[in-house]
Order: C-alpha cells, then sequence, then structure tokens
C-alpha cells in the first residue's frame, strides 16, 4: 500500500448506549484505538422510559474517550428518519437537553442521513459541525428522500448567511474495507455502528480496516478535519 497520505477519521454512531454489552465493547475498542483512531462518539440521547442517568455516565465516559456529538434517532431508538412534524425542533430540543447535562457535544449526525434546511439551521444554533452528508447515496433512501451529499469536508453557507462545517461521512465500514485496495479520497470519514460490535467478525472486521487504514491515511481526531472550500445549502441538499 502507498505510504501515508491525507487524512482519515472514524465515528460511531452509538445507538445502544444503554445496552451493557454494546457499550462494554464500544468502549473497549474506543480506549484501544486501533490503528491510532481516536474514535468520535456520536451518541443518541435516551427517549423517553429510558434510562437518562446511566446515558449521562456513559456519555461522559464518552468524552474522555474521544471527540463527543449528538447523534439523533426522531422516530424511536430503532426508526431514525422523522415520521413527525418539525424534525428540527427535536434536533434542538436533544440538544439543549445534552448541554442542561453538562455535556458539550460538538458535531452532529441526523439518523437515517435525514436532514434538511431547517435541520441544518438548528444545527447552526448549536454550533455543531456536522457529518450528516454522505458521499454516496444509500440505497435504502427512496427517490426524493431529504438528504445532504458532499465528498470531502466544506463550509455550507446557509441561506442566513450562516456556516455550518460539514464532515462528510465517506465510507461505510464494509466500503471502507473494499476501498482499501482502490484509490481514496484525500479525506476518509468512516463510520460504524456501536451494536456491529456484537458480532465477533464485525468486530474484528473493525479493527482491521481501521489499521489497514492508517496504512494510507494519516489518523486525525474528527476536531482537527477543517474546511477551506465553501459551498452553498442548495449545492448539496436533496438527490
Amino acid at each position: 500500500m502507498p505510504g501515508s497520505q491525507g487524512y482519515a477519521v472514524a465515528s460511531c454512531h452509538v445507538e445502544r448506549p444503554l445496552d451493557d454489552r454494546v457499550w462494554q465493547r464500544y468502549s473497549a475498542l474506543a480506549r484501544l484505538r486501533p490503528g491510532g483512531f481516536a474514535i468520535a462518539s456520536l451518541m443518541r440521547p435516551p427517549a423517553p422510559g429510558e434510562d437518562a442517568a446511566l446515558f449521562v455516565a456513559r456519555a461522559r465516559e464518552a468524552t474522555e474517550l474521544g471527540p463527543f456529538g449528538h447523534h439523533i434517532h426522531r422516530t424511536s431508538p430503532t426508526h431514525a428518519r422523522p415520521s413527525a412534524p418539525d424534525p428540527a425542533g427535536a434536533v434542538r430540543r436533544e440538544g439543549a437537553w445534552l448541554r442542561e447535562q453538562g455535556l458539550e457535544p460538538r458535531f452532529f449526525c441526523g439518523g437515517g442521513w435525514y436532514t434538511d434546511a431547517d435541520v441544518i439551521g438548528a444545527v447552526a444554533d448549536l454550533g455543531y459541525a456536522d457529518c450528516t452528508a454522505t458521499a454516496w447515496r444509500p440505497s435504502y433512501l427512496p427517490p426524493g428522500a431529504e438528504r445532504a451529499a458532499l465528498e470531502e469536508p466544506a463550509w455550507i453557507r446557509l441561506d442566513d448567511g450562516r456556516r455550518v462545517l460539514e464532515l462528510p461521512t465517506t465510507h461505510s465500514l464494509g466500503a471502507a474495507a473494499k476501498a482499501l485496495v482502490r484509490p481514496l479520497p484525500r479525506v476518509v470519514h468512516v463510520h460504524f455502528h456501536d451494536y456491529e460490535l456484537l458480532e465477533p467478525v464485525r468486530r474484528a472486521a473493525i479493527a482491521a480496516t481501521l489499521r489497514l487504514l492508517a496504512l494510507r491515511r494519516r489518523p486525525v481526531s474528527l476536531g482537527e478535519l477543517g474546511a477551506e472550500r465553501e459551498v452553498s445549502w442548495s449545492d448539496v441538499c436533496g438527490d
């Protein structure tokens, strides 16, 4: 493989933070830092009826392991994309609740890769950098589904003149593994889900993929990425 060039970051959508078996495996992996990656924990806040105190304790642990961010499932813990009005309001409410607990997420990723003009405005309100845009179109989304498309980091200029730093997700775990033998973009952002770690084969694949990726792109923290290019929201929204 070619020598190290460009940069790579890794993030985990922590969707089952209250599952003891999942959390044990995820926190162990994050502490291990395979390939030197400080994995960003993008955590789903508790839904009504879930253990908020346990979530806060684990979120505080996550802030010690690497970058910390906000991941939202708008309909239910297992249904990520919105099915009710005002998805941006849900982002604001959860973001406010996280800060009321003394947590300071710096990053955001919408569940099911959902975003729209109001949501990206809420992201700006909360001062987040966004990771919801993807470099590929998720195959499960129907035609016309709300999403954002971007291949490398950029500042997104909103209609009101504000800007949001977009750090797009470029590869799923499987796509990253396949891409290791092909040309890679200058900045690689690979993501996986915490529950994947329950499967021994997937757990080994995540660690191995990150170690191999580190041979081709220099591992950095999500917070170390920046951008020089600016694009408008209209350039990235939609199919």
